[in-house]
């Protein structure tokens, strides 16, 4: 009996491993980095300066669909708006490092 309780409670701490949150793509530490370089003089503290309601705070992310390493990213690389590319300008790393951060914060409450 005991063996097979072992056997389901390993089983269980596997299936929960296995089913975590996701890791994401990038470094954070160092998408703070690039994000203290190049986003923050109109994201200081996850607002925006140029379009007050298109924050980077959690629920506006949510709200606007960038609530994604992906979509930031895509962001990032590619601009919109008033938003300039930095595809040119940053590595594919140093941008899903900052996608990393960025989400990180976001979930934090900046």
């Amino acid at each position: 009996m005991r063996k097979l309780l072992s056997i389901v409670l390993v089983a269980i701490a596997m299936f929960a491993v296995g089913f975590g949150r996701p890791a994401l793509a990038g470094d954070a530490a160092n998408g703070a980095k690039v994000f203290s370089a190049n986003c923050a003089a109109c994201h200081m503290g996850g607002n925006n300066v140029i379009m007050a309601n298109k924050t980077l705070k959690k629920d506006a992310l949510a709200q606007f669909g960038m609530n994604s390493v992906e979509a930031i990213t895509n962001q990032v690389k590619n601009g919109k708006n008033a938003m300039p590319a930095f595809g040119g300008r940053l590595s594919d790393q140093q941008i899903d490092d900052v996608a990393t951060y960025v989400l990180e914060q976001s979930e934090k409450g900046w």
